[in-house]
């Protein structure tokens, strides 16, 4: 029986999204397509009319497994993003987990097209880091994604470093605690120090005199406030 295109497109979906969970959890060498197309319900010959080449579908499911993250992290500001990226539970599902963290050192020695689907995923988290953490106009654009760079890759390298060690390891608690600790106290400098360098900007403003006024308006000025993380 000949499917509809809506049909079709909603199968193709089904495949890229079980494809994403499985190359997370088995690496792209571990998922074999005939294996993944069974566990999405289809069969082995299906995989060419939807795809030209597993590599292809590689590229979706990754642009599909960072969005997943990006959505998650929406409205969350850094810390609480560190939180929960360094926690036991996110270093233990591999499967719904980051995807960057999970396939970020298979997909380097992938096709030109994996490696940009990555590459386009980094730059959508960090700005979504970004949107929640920094004042557009502010002082200094170029320091703060550099903080959200660090921010990011200091993660990354600390679920790849615990998911290397035993799951039932000290080490493998030690470094997620660890990096941690060590990024929220970043960003909690970065703030105060946002703040100081703030105030300075501000302290020699001062409200005109009434008597400059005809209107009798006091002139006073406004100031834009800094997000702080909570």
């Amino acid at each position: 029986m000949k499917i509809t295109k809506a049909q079709a497109q909603a199968n193709r979906e089904h495949v890229v999204a079980t494809a994403s969970k499985m190359f997370r959890e088995r690496g792209y060498d571990g998922v074999g397509v005939a294996d993944l197309m069974a566990a999405a319900g289809f069969t082995h010959g299906g995989f060419y009319r939807q795809f030209r080449s597993k590599a292809d579908l590689m590229a979706e499911s990754a642009a599909c497994g960072i969005a997943q993250t990006v959505a998650l992290s929406a409205g969350v500001n850094a810390p609480e993003f560190v939180q929960h990226y360094l926690s036991r539970e996110h270093r233990d599902t591999r499967a719904t987990g980051c995807t960057m963290a999970a396939l970020g050192g298979d997909a380097a020695r992938q096709p030109e097209a994996v490696r940009t689907a990555f590459a386009a995923g980094i730059e959508s988290l960090l700005t979504a880091l970004r949107s929640e953490d920094t004042v557009s106009d502010g002082p200094d654009p170029g320091r703060a994604r550099a903080l959200s760079l660090d921010t990011l890759a200091h993660a990354v390298g600390a679920i790849v470093m615990s998911r290397a060690c035993p799951d039932d390891s000290p080490l493998a608690d030690e470094i997620l605690a660890v990096c941690r600790d060590a990024i929220l106290a970043s960003l909690s400098a970065s703030t105060t120090a946002n703040a100081s360098s703030h105030d300075r900007r501000t302290s020699g403003i001062h409200r005109p005199a009434d008597s400059q006024h005809t209107n009798g308006d006091s002139g006073a000025l406004t100031t834009r406030t800094i997000k702080k993380a909570k």
